[in-house]
């Protein structure tokens, strides 16, 4: 695996110093955000721009940032700074600073910005705490929302590779029995979900609720874990929530 740069490499790195230019006049302006004006204040679309996701890092800032832009027209500025934080973050502009600003936001707005986020900015939320909180604890917790959406995507990404007949193929009713009857190793002993009355995430969402509760962001974990069963989220876990019949064992909170 491929080592990360020693803060000595990336002194001489003309890329890294290029993608920080201009970086100073937006920390000023982010510096000054009065957070219920940003609730209110909507990004407008800046020459005819359409809401569209981003793709891709443009080595320019400005460049980049007017493309993430994108991402927000018609929703509040609030949820575009926290990007724009993140951003800066990751270009290692005053990482002290826009942490403590970027953590302090989420202190004081959790239950706003853990609702309107999407997955992608819950899941850069947490890496940027895994990546610089001084709290173990939140560091820890960021970390298991983190994988379990990666696991998930990798999933969903082998299905789109394999195909519509692979993923609306019927389910196979002696394969259906055999979970329901015996018990079916997948590997190294590890056994397969038995559909419908499985305790397996119930029991695993019991351990979740305990440890997100050691941090207050611990909720944007919870968030995350019940964006996944939404009805029009389509992924491996809400398949198995619409397979599932005991109410007993259910792992979701609505």
């Amino acid at each position: 695996m491929k080592r990360r740069k020693n803060s000595f490499e990336k002194w001489f790195s003309f890329s890294r110093h290029r993608r920080r230019l201009g970086a100073g006049a937006l920390g000023a302006v982010l510096e000054q955000a009065d957070l219920q004006a940003l609730k209110t204040q909507l990004v407008l679309a800046a020459d005819g721009q359409e809401r569209v996701y981003a793709h891709g890092s443009a080595p320019d800032l400005a460049e980049h940032l007017l493309r993430l832009r994108g991402e927000f027209v018609g929703q509040p500025e609030l949820l575009y700074r926290h990007a724009q934080l993140i951003v800066l973050i990751r270009r290692e502009v005053d990482i002290p600073a826009h942490y403590e600003r970027f953590e302090q936001l989420w202190l004081a707005e959790v239950s706003y910005l853990r609702t309107q986020l999407d997955l992608r900015w819950l899941v850069a939320a947490c890496d940027t705490f895994i990546d610089h909180a001084k709290d173990p604890v939140l560091r820890a917790v960021a970390l298991s929302a983190v994988v379990l959406v990666n696991t998930v995507k990798l999933q969903e990404t082998e299905r789109f590779l394999l195909g519509a007949a692979a993923t609306s193929a019927p389910e196979q009713e002696e394969a259906l029995q055999a979970l329901r009857t015996r018990r079916v190793n997948l590997f190294d002993g590890l056994s397969a979900f038995i559909p419908g009355t499985d305790d397996t995430l119930r029991n695993m969402r019991w351990r979740l609720d305990d440890v997100c509760a050691l941090h207050p962001l611990g909720a944007v974990v919870l968030e995350i874990f019940e964006r996944l069963q939404g009805e029009s989220h389509d992924n491996v876990y809400l398949r198995f929530k619409q397979r599932h019949t005991r109410d007993k064992t259910r792992w979701w909170q609505s």
